[in-house]
């Protein structure tokens, strides 16, 4: 006797997303399980460009059209709304930005520059607010919502990071700011992820097994843990808003 299996469960299935800095590491991670949930994705990137087109290729194979990539400085302020003009050229709709993009050194006390104020508050906080202004209307059309990557460090600041700790308490203030302002149609909610991706730039050996002795779970998180709570923001919180989950192993409570 044959049988056959039900299809897998898609909820997002019909539904638009656009993730910045998509086409790497955490980003690339949340495109493929929204994709896998049945969105259509937006993947933005600025010099990640070929990595974009791979990841959209790779997607389309698994289902048509379902897919694009999307090009531009988050930095140029004028040039966020045609981001979200190309996406809904592309697809008709908006049901979710994922503001993800983010600038990420050190800049110790003494040496910080205007150009690293620039660069740090401009993608980690002025981006996601121009970006999200830009997407209001589409996301009140489609009653859908706004999910910002902040950092532990928003609320406990790392030190030798005086910039990047303060664009991310901003990104913090700003999702419950948005998410009273864009109330009821939207709901606008944070991921504050823990040790998941070692920086790119290297971290000493020592400096790693201290982060992973002061949290509790004793290990480090992968991509993936922050596409999951991405995915259940967007398709099982309907009643949740203004928050900021925690994916961190627990470091969060041991500091």
């Amino acid at each position: 006797m044959s049988t056959t299996s039900s299809p897998p469960e898609e909820p997002l299935a019909g539904r638009t997303v656009l993730i910045t800095g998509g086409a790497r590491r955490v980003g690339a991670a949340i495109v493929r399980a929204l994709h896998s949930a049945g969105a259509n994705v937006a993947i933005h990137c600025h010099t990640s460009v070929h990595a974009a087109r791979v990841l959209a290729a790779e997607l389309a194979l698994a289902r048509a059209d379902s897919s694009a990539v999307v090009v531009g400085d988050l930095l140029d302020t004028a040039a966020l709304p045609r981001l979200i003009a190309d996406t809904l050229t592309r697809f008709g709709r908006l049901d979710l930005l994922v503001n993800n993009a983010s600038s990420f050194y050190p800049t110790p006390l003494g040496k910080i520059t205007p150009a690293h104020w620039e660069d740090l508050m401009g993608t980690n906080l002025r981006a996601p607010l121009f970006l999200t202004q830009a997407a209001s209307q589409a996301l009140r059309a489609s009653g859908g919502s706004v999910i910002n990557i902040v950092d532990i460090h928003g609320q406990r600041p790392m030190r030798d990071h005086v910039v990047y700790s303060t664009a991310k308490a901003g990104l913090i203030m700003l999702t419950r700011a948005l998410a009273r302002e864009l109330a009821p149609a939207v709901r606008v909610n944070a991921i504050a992820p823990g040790s998941i991706l070692w920086p790119e730039s290297g971290l000493p050996e020592a400096r790693k097994e201290r982060i992973l002795e002061s949290t509790p779970l004793q290990r480090q998180g992968t991509a993936e843990d922050i596409a999951r709570a991405v995915l259940f923001f967007a398709s099982e919180a309907s009643f949740i808003t203004g928050q900021i989950l925690a994916v961190d192993g627990g470091r969060s409570i041991a500091w």
